[in-house]
């Protein structure tokens, strides 16, 4: 069975946006069975979980004799085996591939850099405000960008979801705590019909079960 490594605990903020969750879905919307591989600190400093894993992070997955590491490569390998996620025409397969690049390339990387400026110990640091701003802007163009191309359409490629479409949805959601994404009607829409999935519901509630099930006692209600 595959096994998938994720946190057993993150800090709330994180909770729900761990990229484990993208292979989650991943699995479920294939239809795959896997079983989580729950790892902490001292794990992702360990030379076993490096060696699958060389920067320490999550996810990971193990399926027999391979491995492999980074949340878009292993959702395009999940894709790769369900009809599900990757269309069966060759030209709408290498679109959800660019997709998945698009969303994971173009899109995700500024909203990373905010929220590395946003989550500083202690607030952002003095004269930050200026670059966060360049940066915001970046973000909104990226999402008029991807508005744009969905226009009325419900999906990026071929008229149905693909691991595009999941990839896209979990960046979007990175966003959760600001307006960028709810100030923008097509894409909210866009990111709810995503998270009304079954399959992400269901890998959402399993990721927060783990999260729940390992809170330290000063996070437990």
């Amino acid at each position: 069975m595959i096994k998938v490594s994720a946190f057993r605990w993150v800090p709330p903020f994180a909770q729900g946006l761990v990229r484990d969750l993208r292979v989650r879905w991943a699995l479920e919307e294939a239809g795959l069975p896997y079983e989580e591989k729950l790892i902490g600190p001292d794990d992702q400093k360990s030379a076993a979980y490096r060696a699958l894993q060389p920067f320490g992070q999550v996810p990971a997955i193990e399926d027999g004799d391979l491995t492999l590491f980074e949340s878009g490569a292993i959702v395009l390998n999940i894709a790769e085996r369900s009809s599900a996620l990757l269309p069966a025409d060759p030209q709408e397969r290498e679109l959800v591939r660019t997709w998945t690049f698009a969303a994971l390339n173009t899109v995700e990387p500024p909203i990373m850099m905010m929220n590395m400026i946003d989550l500083q110990p202690g607030g952002a640091p003095a004269g930050a405000k200026e670059l966060r701003d360049k940066i915001v802007a970046a973000i909104g163009t990226r999402l008029d960008n991807v508005a744009t191309f969905l226009g009325e359409r419900e999906h990026l490629v071929a008229g149905r979801f693909t691991a595009a479409d999941l990839l896209m949805t979990t960046v979007l959601r990175i966003l959760r705590n600001s307006e960028l994404v709810a100030s923008r009607p097509t894409l909210d829409a866009y990111r709810r019909r995503g998270e009304a999935r079954p399959a992400f519901k269901k890998a959402l509630a399993a990721q927060m079960a783990a999260f729940a099930a390992h809170a330290p006692p000063a996070a437990k209600p």
